[in-house]
């Protein structure tokens, strides 16, 4: 009843449409009786009557008005059929817009842990094929279900006022169809359960594979990566073999069954004729929409079969709309502000899956400060960054910007002023510009060219077939590494964010290009707070202050010349990177 519900209220605006498709369904299904008594009508009048002869002369007219009656009441039933499928299906496609507009939103609007807990197939798997299987549901099951449904009832009433005796011999099969269906219906459902999840695994292997294809070409894995996407189609095609054969297990008794109504009526039926208690029009009329009976009993394991797929779908989308995230946008200003740039770490505490991240993390950045982070790799660089746009939220302690807790502030007044570059850079399917103003689309072009150049991203743009519009391929395809990591440095300077975060964004760049980015960083005309995460120590050299973080805590904290002097983690980097300048370490840390 819940799922029906969820239906329900997402056909919000298309209501009406599919309430009439729903009720034209049961007058054209109802139609159905008239033929057959028309040509109960005839047989006995003009063909089986004893008056047969004079009847055809003298009645001529009647004969024709019901030869017409039939082909304007099967004509009538065509017009209402095509018009009920235009109905259902305008109904079904607008309630399918509506829910993957509203599914969409809902993705965007989780929290990063609800992508670290589902696949991305998966999630393309809900988005199109379960879908898909929900508005086939309403165009066609529910039709066919109304209308078989409609169809026998009818049938069964008609019989019952020709003859009751008959009619009760032909339902004696009823009760045995419904058993058997009962017991497909039980068995089947959860092989579609396990079926769509292999359907899901499939996918996620697939969009894998495809994502990450100039790893495997790089590593000659396209036999191992075929023999991987094999196996999970071996699986979801046993698994569907498995459900299509358990409908073979019970298909023969339903359609013995099914085909049981005509051994009834010819056996039954003719004794009937036989004793003259049933008429030869009205044994016509059984043989005519005897299939109003037999129909929808053969419907019932098709039925039976779409509707099982389709609440294993539904339940899935179900599990996307009401989904909740951790992270919610609880305020929603009118107009955004710009802020100073204060951030503060007040004994943070991280914990992922309950393995501690980040443990009593407390330093003050003050606006326009430039922090360099540094540490080895699991220490917790990246998860302590993310704290601040609120990616994800402390276990325990605060996150300030500008004497505010991150988590009483609006979500998009919160990232909309940090500008943020990674080392594992996206790119979109656009243009080098679309790409650098994504956060403002409206930006000139002279803004863009600007910020490209302080990037150190214009010469090699200018130098491209298309420049600035030519089109990158998906995830920057046709990009080398560092340019890719240029282009994206100009995409978060262009917003010219007061909160910037760099996480290695440099680290594919050669030490010239480096200095120069390093430059238009110092050179902002604009109050900027950076914090770069960086392992070189040519990156942090230059910062106000270095911040090492060793297994979660912060155990190093100074300025360049601070750090070297206390010969810790900071001067160990720096004597790796600089080997054979050691005689060099004091004089340096004395500039």
């Amino acid at each position: 009843m819940f799922q029906l519900k969820w239906l329900w209220h997402n056909l919000i605006g298309d209501r009406a449409r599919y309430i009439i498709a729903l009720c034209l369904s049961v007058i054209g299904s109802s139609l159905t009786i008239i033929n057959p008594y028309l040509g109960q009508r005839i047989v006995d009048t003009f063909i089986a009557n004893d008056n047969a002869m004079a009847n055809l002369t003298n009645e001529r007219g009647l004969l024709i008005g019901l030869c017409l009656g039939m082909v304007g009441f099967s004509l009538l039933r065509t017009g209402l059929a095509y018009g009920t499928t235009l109905l259902y299906e305008v109904a079904s496609q607008s309630m399918l817009y509506r829910v993957r507009i509203y599914l969409y939103n809902k993705i965007q609007g989780q929290d990063m842990s609800y992508y670290d807990r589902n696949r991305t197939g998966d999630l393309m798997t809900k988005m199109t094929g379960d879908l898909d299987m929900v508005r086939h549901t309403m165009a066609w099951i529910f039709k066919t279900i109304i209308e078989s449904l409609t169809i026998f009832v009818a049938a069964v009433v008609y019989f019952f006022y020709i003859d009751a005796e008959l009619t009760l011999w032909l339902l004696i099969l009823s009760p045995p169809i419904f058993i058997v269906a009962f017991l497909f219906a039980k068995r089947v459902r959860p092989m579609y359960i396990d079926l769509r999840e292999r359907l899901s695994q499939l996918n996620t292997t697939t969009q894998e594979n495809i994502a990450g294809n100039r790893v495997v070409k790089a590593f000659a894995r396209e036999e191992f990566e075929v023999e991987k996407f094999t196996e999970k189609n071996v699986h979801y095609a046993k698994a569907n073999k498995a459900a299509a054969m358990v409908w073979l297990d019970y298909f023969p008794y339903l359609e013995t069954f099914a085909q049981g109504f005509n051994v009834i009526l010819m056996i039954v039926g003719g004794m009937l004729v036989m004793d003259g208690r049933l008429t030869f029009g009205e044994f016509s009329a059984f043989s005519a929409l005897i299939w109003g009976l037999s129909n929808p009993m053969r419907n019932i394991g098709i039925i039976i079969n779409d509707i099982q797929r389709f609440f294993a779908s539904l339940n899935k989308i179900i599990d996307i709309y009401y989904s909740k995230p951790g992270i919610v946008n609880d305020r929603n200003p009118i107009e955004k502000r710009r802020y100073e740039g204060r951030i503060a770490f007040e004994h943070v505490s991280f914990k992922y899956d309950n393995a501690t991240v980040l443990d009593d993390i407390d330093f003050t950045i003050e606006p326009g400060e430039t922090v360099a982070i540094m540490g080895a790799t699991g220490s917790g660089k990246t998860s302590l960054i993310n704290l601040i746009p609120r990616f994800y939220d402390v276990t325990a302690g605060r996150v300030l910007v500008d004497g505010k807790d991150v988590r009483g502030l609006e979500l998009g007044e919160l990232r909309a002023n940090i500008g943020v570059a990674t080392q594992d850079v996206l790119l979109f399917s656009d243009t080098i510009d679309g790409n650098i103003a994504y956060g403002d689309p409206e930006m000139p072009e002279e803004e863009v060219h600007r910020f490209a150049r302080l990037a150190a991203a214009d010469a090699f743009i200018r130098k491209m077939p298309e420049g600035y519009d030519t089109i990158v391929g998906e995830r920057g395809v046709g990009l080398s590494g560092g340019q890719k990591q240029r282009i994206a440095l100009a995409r978060a300077l262009a917003v010219k964010p007061p909160i910037l975060i760099l996480d290695d964004t440099t680290s594919a760049v050669d030490l010239e290009t480096e200095e120069h980015i390093q430059k238009s960083l110092r050179e902002l005309d604009y109050s900027c707070t950076k914090i770069i995460i960086a392992q070189r120590v040519s990156t942090t050299a230059s910062a106000d202050r270095i911040l090492i973080l060793d297994n979660g805590r912060v155990i190093e904290d100074g300025t360049h010349a601070e750090l070297l002097a206390k010969r810790g983690y900071y001067y160990e980097v720096f004597m790796l990177q600089n080997e054979g300048l050691g005689r060099q370490v004091t004089a340096h840390g004395q500039k």
